[in-house]
């Protein structure tokens, strides 16, 4: 039994895009999906939740249970990141000060919603369970540890964990030797 979407199937779901070699598990839950650009060699497992204005680029995986919450402000992801299970990546976030009040249902007067887009760089990989904000950056090359929170732009090629995350140490860049064999740049 096959657990992922064939290719007509995705063709169906009305993404406004979908490359070669695109594996999506159909436990996966899609809202939106004519805001959804998806490129080549891209598999999204079990539970991922997809919401909103995504672009994903090729050589992507997002690990199971993983949701990327995008509303209008969008979450690009470039190539070759891997984000692991998971994971919660928000473009979007109430406002928890106390000031309004806070969720879907209350009318958007009493609100204030914080949209910022968020952007993963080349080469980039999340260890699970890691929660990103909105506005957030994660650098070309840059690898962050598991269970860590991201709130701002992370340099490249750095090592980050923590709540919240700070750099511990230099990701080395050995696996850019295997670039040329998987995509033209």
């Amino acid at each position: 039994m096959n657990s992922f979407y064939k290719r007509n199937e995705l063709e169906q779901i009305g993404f406004k895009n979908v490359g070669s070699n695109v594996l999506i598990s159909k436990n996966a839950s899609i809202y939106g999906a004519e805001n959804i650009s998806i490129g080549n060699n891209v598999r999204i497992d079990d539970f991922c939740i997809l919401s909103g204005k995504i672009e994903i680029g090729s050589f992507i995986h997002i690990s199971a249970y993983t949701g990327l919450f995008a509303g209008n402000a969008g979450i690009i992801i470039n190539d070759f990141v891997t984000i692991s299970s998971r994971c919660a990546i928000y473009a979007i976030s109430d406002d928890y000060s106390g000031e309004y009040m806070a969720n879907p249902m209350v009318p958007d007067a009493y609100r204030k919603v914080e949209s910022i887009e968020v952007i993963f760089e080349k080469y980039s990989i999340v260890g699970t369970g890691t929660t990103i904000l909105p506005g957030s950056i994660i650098g070309e090359g840059t690898a962050v540890g598991c269970m860590s929170l991201v709130k701002d732009k992370l340099t490249s090629y750095g090592i980050f964990a923590g709540v919240p995350c700070k750099r511990i140490g230099d990701r080395k860049k050995d696996f850019l030797k295997y670039k040329e064999y998987l995509i033209e740049e």
